[in-house]
């Protein structure tokens, strides 16, 4: 006789008591080996202690614990690259950052770390939170298992100078930000190596660097640098140091070019990227990581939602421009991988950034690798997960259809698991133990 369990919604400990069986098995319809490019068919994946221990022909085994995916195209967990999950959605105002407390953003996060996870998102690079350290309060919960959500790697605080584009700004000149609002605030390359030095030692895992103004943050120009190239390479030579390494927000094609020559390891959204600096990166082996989709999302529901006149603007001169360095950045053969900048628009829809990258330039292949095998490269874990492979984290989702033929497929996730335990709620799967 066999023995049947469903988890649902409230069931989340039946599910993660799954990861804990001895010979537990993903029947995969098909897999999708992305180290290789090929797709698999009638796979078996087989985990022990929430890693793969085998991939191979499917055959059943008497004693086994079966997960029925055997109607699903099976993919490595996906890696996005640049979220918030801490803060509010975007919006009209912008006070709202100051309209909560540090335990509301953190509660905030919970609910936006789980509908990021039943996306299929199974880890993601946190860039940045107002209110400094709150991310950090979230990655741990979610590491000691008190809540449910992706592996987290988080900045900790913005480093940015005085009313740049990590502050929050527009409001009356007598109002007083409160501190944790402004851990990474510098104005020198001294002040820089200081800030680098604290929000380590609090306990992030890299630095998110403001080199340019930006599109959301009031009085600033995402055009025009607000860093020198000699501070941002202090903060970089500071995080080298403890073992970290930085994340540039560069709009601007001169803030690109000082943060690439500095050594960043990533430039985030490169609204303004030209030729020179794409040979810059292509140099340096700086990987780009653009929200190709985000501009979309803003002139949407920015007007419907009245936000301010001047983020539109910035909005509407980025957008294309900043799709059309992409693609010239694709051909050039730029490394690129996923960010979407989540937290714009709502946690969860971040798969909906694969069809932009294809659009403009990328094979389905080249954006799920992107998402999947070089995400976990730039964040130096490629040995640990990123790919459905022996030896590795068993993170990993089910969708139905060919996602190497119609990336959109991403969009609708039916089944994810993350560390070897299947994740409750998802869209139509069920998580389903099968015992002797």
């Amino acid at each position: 006789m066999t023995a049947r369990r469903v988890c649902g919604f409230l069931a989340g400990i039946l599910c993660a008591s799954i990861a804990q069986a001895a010979g537990v098995v993903v029947h995969a319809g098909h897999v999708l080996d992305v180290e290789h490019g090929k797709l698999l068919d009638d796979q078996a994946i087989v985990i022990e202690d929430g890693k793969i221990v085998r991939v191979g022909k499917f055959e059943a085994s008497a004693g086994s614990t079966v997960i029925d995916w055997s109607q699903y195209t099976v993919l490595p967990g996906l890696i996005d690259l640049h979220t918030h999950l801490v803060d509010e959605l975007q919006s009209a105002n912008i006070a709202a950052p100051l309209l909560s407390t540090s335990a509301q953003d953190v509660l905030r996060g919970v609910r936006h770390a789980r509908d990021t996870l039943r996306a299929g998102f199974t880890t993601v690079r946190d860039v940045g939170t107002w209110r400094g350290f709150t991310d950090v309060a979230l990655r741990d919960a979610i590491n000691d298992g008190t809540v449910e959500g992706p592996r987290m790697f988080v900045a900790g605080a913005y480093i940015t100078v005085s009313g740049g584009g990590g502050e929050v700004t527009g409001l009356a000149p007598d109002i007083a930000i409160p501190a944790d609002f402004r851990r990474g605030v510098a104005n020198s390359v001294d002040e820089v190596r200081q800030r680098v030095r604290e929000i380590l030692n609090n306990r992030a895992d890299l630095i998110k660097v403001i080199a340019t103004g930006a599109v959301l943050t009031a009085g600033t120009e995402p055009g025009a640098p607000e860093f020198s190239e000699a501070e941002i390479r202090a903060a970089v030579e500071e995080a080298k140091l403890r073992g970290a390494f930085v994340a540039a927000h560069a709009h601007g094609a001169e803030g690109i070019k000082r943060a690439v020559r500095a050594g960043v390891r990533t430039i985030e959204h490169a609204s303004y990227l030209d030729d020179e600096g794409i040979a810059l990166m292509k140099q340096h082996g700086t990987w780009l990581v653009a929200d190709v989709y985000n501009g979309d999302y803003i002139d949407v529901v920015g007007h419907r939602e009245h936000w301010p006149e001047e983020i539109l603007r910035k909005n509407t001169e980025t957008t294309q421009t900043q799709r059309d360095g992409f693609a010239k950045a694709v051909k050039a053969g730029v490394n690129i991988a996923f960010g979407t900048d989540a937290g714009v628009y709502p946690h969860g829809d971040n798969a909906r950034q694969f069809a932009y990258m294809v659009k403009y330039g990328m094979t389905p292949l080249q954006a799920i690798r992107a998402a999947t095998l070089d995400a976990a490269r730039v964040l130096g874990h490629d040995k640990e997960f990123g790919s459905i492979a022996v030896g590795k984290s068993a993170d990993m989702i089910a969708v139905a259809g060919a996602p190497l033929a119609d990336v959109r497929v991403l969009e609708h996730v039916k089944a994810v698991i993350k560390q070897g335990a299947p994740v409750c709620g998802t869209e139509t799967v069920k998580c389903r133990e099968i015992a002797p």
